[in-house]
């Protein structure tokens, strides 16, 4: 998901409802959720990419 930042990516999960995870798995120590929700229509809503956005932001200020 580029909209979120580059190496992050999205799991699609296909229930009879759809969810997702965005995650990031570039670092060595292991690999991040940022973010998981249930998507109600089919654009990713701006609230769920600025949450992803922001905790991506989070993990790498606390990563320096």
């Amino acid at each position: 998901m580029a909209s979120v930042g580059p190496g992050v990516r999205e799991i699609r999960i296909h229930t009879g409802l759809e969810h997702r995870v965005i995650y990031i798995a570039k670092f060595s120590e292991g690999t991040y959720v940022l973010h998981g929700f249930e998507k109600k229509s089919r654009k990713t809503a701006h609230k769920d990419v600025a949450i992803a956005k922001s905790r991506l932001q989070e993990l790498v200020k606390a990563r320096h």
